[in-house]
């Protein structure tokens, strides 16, 4: 028996404004679409997903105490190369690294991860470069 698989969508273009919008909630909506989990024909070894632009990302919020706490950490291979980056920072001088780095962490760990990155657009103004794709605006009803 023969198993049938759906043929793959043309990919949609998404818009979304992250002003006032929660780190975590709203990257988890992302993932979802840059997946493409929000599609009937989901495949999970295809890549089916969409491309999402995020505007105003230095406007996102976090809840608690989350800007003081968090680190982000990187290591350049060498002894004693272990460096730490605080949230606050991170958010003040490289906002849309953020929104990168929390999307990233919600993807699967195998090799469409680096592909699907690519479909993630983020830009700290209001304006994007993409007005020829016909974005849409984002479907935050997911899930």
């Amino acid at each position: 028996m023969k198993t049938s698989f759906p043929k793959p969508a043309q990919p949609q273009w998404y818009v979304v404004d992250a002003q006032n919008q929660v780190l975590g909630r709203l990257c988890a909506k992302i993932a979802i679409v840059l997946r493409g989990r929000h599609r009937p024909s989901f495949v999970p070894h295809w890549r089916c997903g969409d491309h999402v632009i995020v505007l105003n990302a230095d406007k996102v919020t976090v809840t608690g105490a989350k800007a003081e706490q968090k680190a982000y950490f990187r290591h350049a291979g060498y002894l004693g190369n272990l460096r730490e980056t605080p949230m606050k920072r991170l958010l003040k001088d490289q906002p849309g690294k953020v929104i990168e780095l929390a999307v990233k962490g919600m993807l699967p760990k195998n090799p469409t991860r680096q592909h699907t990155l690519k479909q993630l657009h983020v830009f700290t103004g209001s304006a994007h470069e993409h007005e020829a794709q016909k974005p849409l605006p984002f479907p935050l009803s997911i899930v």
